[in-house]
């Protein structure tokens, strides 16, 4: 195993980034950057052991620091997904926050996790290469209240495995969660669409969604619907059907509630790609 660290440029603040590439000797690594705690790299073997990119990222600072950035690879919070009218309410006391997605407030506001230069610390452990990124999100950031100190671990084990583990301390009642906003293409950067990858979810129920993908507070069955992913099919089967969800969230942009206890790690996702031959399974101990 292996670990690379390299200068990744400065913001436009002056802050140094760096690039923290961990690898196995059958070729396999990833690389993540310490802007955003981003991935930008995972290589990968298809069913004939060639390596490919399959993420997206930017090769240049400068890309990721742009507006128009869709959080490629980022670690996304305070919270992750829209907030209605850009403020909750918490033990009676109102938090007005950043709007940034027309009056809601998305992905953790104007200046979420993903524009933060991480702190970060590679390290080996028996599981296989290692960088932990750390973040102190201030009281009163974007709006939301208490001092959040953030850790995020990820680590690539020697049987192709990326594992992310998440950790988040307060110093006062607040509201958290946190992702990763990375964009998979199992046949390869630039490879074209992702239509005809094959899903399968662990998802009997779907939290309903309005015009503006905002969670209306009803769930309800993917049972005839365009969002039963509880077969693999493939992804661009349905994709532009008359379903109204579908429109709602201009395609699959939605929150699937998943089988099994919430805190137990347990199978929640599963993609192939017939022309590469990879699968991606995902588990997860989070609800949603």
């Amino acid at each position: 195993m292996s670990i690379v660290v390299k200068p990744f440029g400065e913001t436009q603040e002056g802050k140094p980034v760096h690039s923290y590439t961990l690898g196995h000797p059958d070729g396999t690594f990833c690389t993540l950057i310490s802007y955003g705690g981003a991935l930008q790299r995972l290589l990968m073997p298809d069913r004939d052991n060639l390596l490919q990119d399959v993420v997206l990222g930017y090769d240049d600072l400068a890309s990721y620091e742009k507006p128009s950035n869709p959080y490629h690879g980022s670690l996304v919070g305070r919270f992750a997904n829209r907030i209605e009218k850009a403020s909750f309410t918490l033990d009676g006391v109102t938090y007005p926050l950043a709007a940034n997605d027309g009056p809601n407030h998305l992905h953790g506001g104007l200046k979420g996790f993903n524009r933060a230069v991480w702190l970060a610390d590679p390290f080996e452990t028996a599981e296989g290469p290692s960088v932990r990124f750390y973040y102190l999100s201030p009281d009163g950031e974007e709006g939301y209240p208490g001092n959040l100190d953030v850790q995020v671990t990820y680590t690539l084990t020697a049987d192709h495995a990326l594992v992310l583990r998440y950790e988040a301390m307060t110093d006062k009642k607040t509201i958290v969660n946190l992702t990763n906003h990375s964009y998979f293409n199992l046949s390869g950067q630039g490879s074209g669409s992702i239509l005809n990858h094959e899903l399968q979810l662990e998802a009997d129920t779907f939290t309903v969604i309005d015009s503006e993908c905002l969670p209306d507070g009803r769930i309800a069955p993917v049972a005839g619907t365009a969002l039963d992913f509880r077969q693999m099919r493939r992804i661009g089967d349905r994709i532009d059907s008359d379903d109204p969800m579908v429109k709602a969230g201009q395609g699959y942009d939605h929150n699937f509630i998943l089988r099994g206890q919430t805190g137990t790690l347990r199978p929640c996702a599963r993609v192939f790609d017939p022309h590469s031959g990879r699968t991606m399974a995902v588990e997860t101990t989070m609800p949603a």
